[in-house]
């Protein structure tokens, strides 16, 4: 069975459906995404659209479009403070992606990753349609550089856990409204988190097999996530709890350039994140929240929340919920 529905991937683009004109278009590209450049031999009779929802930092965008090419170039990325990475879902059409020196095919069904960090361009020759998930580098939970060698390959659709990703993307592409309301936090975090599940066993996969420590290292890592709501998780107790010594545990996460202590406050702080995002539990106090995730000390939560978001939690949950 296909990963899309056939009539997705077989009829042709309603173009009269497509409400604008290459200026508006180009215009609303950089301001769905990142700064870009869009360039069209066809300005005049260009036709396009893009649908979006945003749900705190998680954004998602169908894109449809007559052929067209986007710039993301080195000036730009200079003078952004945005660092995303973009999950695209070729619905309909082809294109070609272009980063790192590496190129890409992209048909209906594959799955790619870029960062915008780094100038890339993407060329659509005919009318098309794709989704595109962007997330702060941060919100994938897997080391930033391991994920940039990724950028530009296209991981097949049709099979395995990708099939399951890419049935899920292409639902939302098929309904945003799903992302509104009280339960769209969740649907957005759930689509990260499949999304996250994938890459991360696509670099196991190429990983492993020269670095067999790593094995050892996800199984504390899934321990740790495990236990996130203990105050007394320790590199002592972690590391017991795998049956090695604590020397071992830290070598294990100085291998992949984390520490353990920073590896549990980034979790930890994550999953108060999002529980404080979330519209179903508004009522439960942002103290019994950071007690709940491992902070004993409210005012000790506050001040690392604020560095790692920029924001106090109380004003975090405000906006959030507020929106």
């Amino acid at each position: 069975m296909p990963v899309l529905d056939e009539s997705v991937r077989s009829a042709p683009l309603d173009r009269a459906a497509l409400p604008l004109g290459f200026g508006a278009f180009s215009a609303l590209v950089s301001q769905s995404f990142v700064p870009l450049q869009v360039r069209s031999d066809r300005q005049d009779s260009f036709r396009g659209d893009i649908r979006a929802s945003t749900n705190d930092d998680v954004h998602v965008s169908v894109v449809t479009a007559d052929g067209h090419e986007i710039h993301r170039t080195p000036e730009l990325v200079a003078r952004s403070s945005h660092r995303c990475f973009k999950v695209g879902l070729q619905l309909a059409g082809t294109g070609l992606l272009i980063q790192e020196n590496r190129e890409a095919v992209l048909r209906p069904g594959d799955l790619t990753v870029y960062d915008t960090d780094s100038p890339y361009t993407l060329v659509f020759e005919e009318a098309f349609s794709t989704l595109v998930l962007m997330v702060p580098h941060r919100a994938l939970e897997l080391p930033t550089d391991a994920v940039r060698g990724m950028t530009a390959a296209t991981i097949d659709g049709g099979t395995g856990l990708a099939r399951v990703v890419a049935r899920f993307l292409g639902e939302l592409a098929g309904d945003l409204q799903q992302l509104d309301g009280p339960i769209g936090g969740r649907l957005a975090r759930n689509a990260v988190d499949l999304v996250t599940t994938l890459y991360a066993r696509e670099l196991d996969v190429a990983r492993d097999a020269d670095r067999p420590h790593r094995a050892m290292l996800r199984r504390v890592q899934g321990y740790i996530d495990e236990h996130l709501s203990d105050p007394d998780l320790t590199p002592g107790s972690i590391a017991a709890a795998a049956y090695i010594s604590t020397r071992h545990l830290h070598a294990l996460f100085h291998e992949e350039g984390l520490t353990v202590s920073t590896f549990i406050r980034a979790r930890r702080l994550d999953r108060c994140r999002r529980e404080l995002g979330d519209p179903l539990t508004a009522h439960r106090p942002i103290g019994q929240v950071a007690t709940r995730w491992g902070f004993a000390d409210a005012a000790h939560f506050s001040r690392a929340f604020r560095a790692e978001f920029g924001e106090p939690p109380s004003s975090f949950r405000a906006r959030t919920t507020a929106a």
